[in-house]
C-alpha cells in the first residue's frame, strides 16, 4: 500500500496535472504542437542528456555488466514484439509505433526518482539507472527515428535527419568532458541546467496538447497489447535475464526495476514530429503511466524475493 500511495502521489498525480494543463492550453489557445515537438528534440532533450551524463559517475565493471544486460533485454523484447506484430498482422506506421511504445521506456523522469525512493537514495543503484537512461536516450534518437521514417523515406534522407539532431553530438561530448575531467564554463553550464530542468514539463505539456487535439478514437486492442508488453512482459524478461546471467543483490534489483517503468515520452514525441500514429502513441504513454501505479508495486514486492 505504501508503494501504491507513493507512486500515485509522487508520479501519477504530478504527471497528470501537467498533461491536463497541456490539454487545456490546446483547447483554449490551439497551441502549435509542432513547435513544442521541435523544442523537445532540438533544445530540451540534448541539454538533459548532456547534463545527466556530465554529472554521472560510472564504474567500468558496472557499466559493462549493465550494458550486457541491456543488449540482451532489448534483443529479447524486440523479438517478442516482432512475434506479436506478425501475429496481429500490423502494417505500415503502426508496426514501428508499436515497437517504439514498448522498447522505449521512461528511464529518466520516472525511473530515476523511483529508483532513489525504492533503494533509499543509493548512489550505486542510481549509477545503474543512469547507464540505462543513456541507452534509452541514444536509441530513440537513432533507431527510433529510422523506424518511423523507413516506410515512407529513403535510407539517406533518414540518416540525414538523424545526424541533424543535437543529442547525437551531446552524448560523446559529455562523455569525453567527464572522462578527461574537463570543466564546462559556468556561463555555459548554468543555462544548460536550466534548459534540462525544463525537459519533463515541456514533454508532458506536449503530450497534453496532443491528447487535447485528438478525436479520441481509442485504439483499445493495440494500446492494451502495448501496455501488457511494456508493464508485464518487460519486468518478466528482466527477472529471467538476471537469473540467467547470475546477477544478484542490488544490481539485479535495480536492473529489474528499470524494466518495469511505463512507456517513454520519446515514443510520442517521435510520433508527433514525424506524423506516425500520434494518437496511438499518446494513448499508449498515457495509459501505461496510469496502469503502472498498479503494476509497479507488484514488481517492487517481488524484488524482495531476489
Amino acid at each position: 500500500m505504501a508503494y501504491f500511495l507513493y507512486i500515485l502521489i509522487n508520479n501519477i498525480v504530478p504527471i497528470s496535472i501537467m498533461i491536463t494543463i497541456g490539454a487545456v492550453m490546446y483547447r483554449a489557445f490551439r497551441v502549435d504542437i509542432k513547435t513544442l515537438s521541435k523544442l523537445n528534440f532540438y533544445v530540451f532533450s540534448p541539454a538533459l542528456v548532456f547534463v545527466k551524463l556530465y554529472e554521472s559517475e560510472m564504474n567500468l565493471q558496472v557499466l559493462m555488466q549493465v550494458l550486457l544486460f541491456f543488449v540482451l533485454f532489448f534483443s529479447l523484447l524486440f523479438a517478442l514484439i516482432e512475434v506479436v506484430i506478425r501475429v496481429k498482422k500490423m502494417q505500415g506506421g503502426m508496426r514501428s509505433a508499436m515497437r517504439n511504445s514498448v522498447i522505449f521506456y521512461n528511464s529518466a523522469n520516472y525511473a530515476i526518482p523511483l529508483n532513489q525512493t525504492v533503494f533509499a537514495g543509493n548512489a550505486y543503484t542510481l549509477s545503474i539507472q543512469i547507464v540505462i537512461m543513456i541507452m534509452q536516450t541514444l536509441i530513440p534518437n537513432t533507431y527510433g527515428i529510422y523506424t518511423v521514417n523507413s516506410h515512407k523515406s529513403t535510407w539517406k534522407a533518414t540518416m540525414k535527419t538523424i545526424l541533424s539532431l543535437p543529442v547525437i553530438y551531446a552524448i560523446p561530448v559529455a562523455i569525453l568532458l567527464r572522462y578527461f575531467h574537463l570543466p564546462v564554463p559556468h556561463s555555459v553550464y548554468l543555462p544548460l541546467t536550466y534548459i534540462s530542468g525544463a525537459f519533463m514539463a515541456t514533454a508532458l505539456l506536449t503530450l497534453g496538447v496532443q491528447l487535447g487535439a485528438m478525436k479520441w478514437e481509442f485504439h483499445f486492442s493495440n494500446v492494451l497489447i502495448s501496455n501488457v508488453l511494456r508493464l508485464a512482459a518487460g519486468p518478466a524478461l528482466g527477472f529471467l535475464l538476471v537469473w540467467m546471467l547470475g546477477i544478484e543483490g542490488l544490481t539485479a534489483k535495480a536492473l529489474v526495476l528499470s524494466c518495469a517503468v511505463p512507456t517513454s515520452l520519446s515514443s510520442v514525441l517521435l510520433a508527433i514530429e514525424y506524423d506516425n500514429e500520434p494518437e496511438f502513441s499518446s494513448q499508449a504513454v498515457f495509459t501505461s503511466t496510469l496502469f503502472s501505479m498498479f503494476t509497479l508495486p507488484v514488481v517492487i514486492y517481488l524484488l524482495d524475493f531476489m
